[in-house]
């Protein structure tokens, strides 16, 4: 039966593109808002909108219940060298897309980022005022601010540590990085070749998480358009785990040899050029008493990440 009728921006990412195979899954009817055609693999039904304009976004979402907003500018160095850009695809972008929403109607999710957060603390809490370290931070936390105090009807949803299959380009992005995302399937992609891989340990890098899959992510958004809450939740997993525990986690769950893991500092040429937050593990647990489910362990997202990628199907756990 379908359910709420909701718009995703940033679906050919990695995270937008799990967010709108599972809202399908679910009995949600999704559309997808892309910039250009995405071709005829695209998997999801999509609409041509100028983002730059917000009466084209407002066309966009007349037959919304919601949107899901994930689109940003995915280029670091980019965002450090062209910042009048990047304020507008972060910020200004922000600002269209509830502004289009509240002219017609629609509930805004905005999917933030536990860079938000400036890495000294431990499982942060949901009222935890954002500190970002880095011109990344600051821009998902301005738009937050837009989405809190501008938008009629939205909330948003901080995420970190995202594990999962790109829907849209299955053979990559997958390589470890100063954050978190991505670390899990690359370790898995070495060590099934019978690969070393190191373990990045370094105080300049995000070291502790709180691990959760795109697909769960989706999940727990469709479940908060569902129940039409407001403010600020923590997609989190239930586990804050170092690298070199999820790694090792990772060898249980996948069935891989931990003695192909070595523990190194990250290459020169990895690391960015700015502060990176060292702890950024979020608590989940109002944001789930709020959705009516739970957090998941460590070991129960492998799980699911594992029968995702193995079998090809989307693996949600609430």
């Amino acid at each position: 039966m379908t359910r709420a009728r909701i718009a995703v921006t940033g679906a050919t990412g990695f995270v937008g593109g799990a967010v709108a195979a599972v809202l399908t899954a679910k009995g949600h009817d999704v559309v997808c808002l892309v910039r250009s055609d995405p071709g005829p693999g695209f998997p999801w039904p999509a609409r041509r909108v100028d983002l730059q304009d917000t009466g084209s976004v407002a066309g966009a979402l007349e037959d919304r219940d919601g949107v899901a907003h994930l689109a940003i500018l995915n280029d670091f160095a980019r965002m450090y060298a062209q910042r009048r850009e990047a304020h507008d695809a972060y910020v200004g972008l922000t600002r269209r897309v509830v502004d289009a929403a509240n002219a017609t109607g629609c509930t805004v999710g905005y999917v933030s980022t536990d860079w938000v957060l400036d890495g000294t603390g431990h499982l942060a809490t949901e009222d935890e005022p954002p500190n970002p370290v880095n011109f990344y931070g600051v821009l998902k936390a301005a738009s937050e601010m837009v989405v809190l105090e501008r938008a009629r009807r939205g909330f948003v949803a901080r995420v970190g540590g995202v594990q999962g299959v790109h829907r849209t380009r299955p053979a990559g992005p997958r390589a470890q990085d100063v954050g978190f995302g991505y670390f899990v399937l690359s370790l898995v992609d070495a060590l099934r070749a019978g690969e070393r891989f190191t373990v990045w340990e370094d105080a300049a890098i995000n070291s502790v998480a709180t691990p959760i899959t795109s697909s769960e992510i989706g999940a727990l958004l469709g479940r908060a358009f569902d129940r039409e809450v407001d403010g600020v939740l923590h997609f989190a997993g239930a586990t804050a785990v170092t690298r070199r525990e999820l790694a090792h986690a990772t060898c249980d769950v996948f069935g891989l040899d931990p003695s192909l893991l070595d523990v190194g500092p990250p290459p020169e040429h990895a690391r960015l050029p700015a502060p990176v937050p060292y702890d950024t593990s979020m608590s989940g647990e109002v944001t789930m008493a709020r959705l009516g489910t739970r957090a998941h362990t460590v070991g129960e997202q492998l799980q699911a990440l594992r029968r995702e990628r193995d079998e090809g199907r989307v693996v949600a756990l609430s």
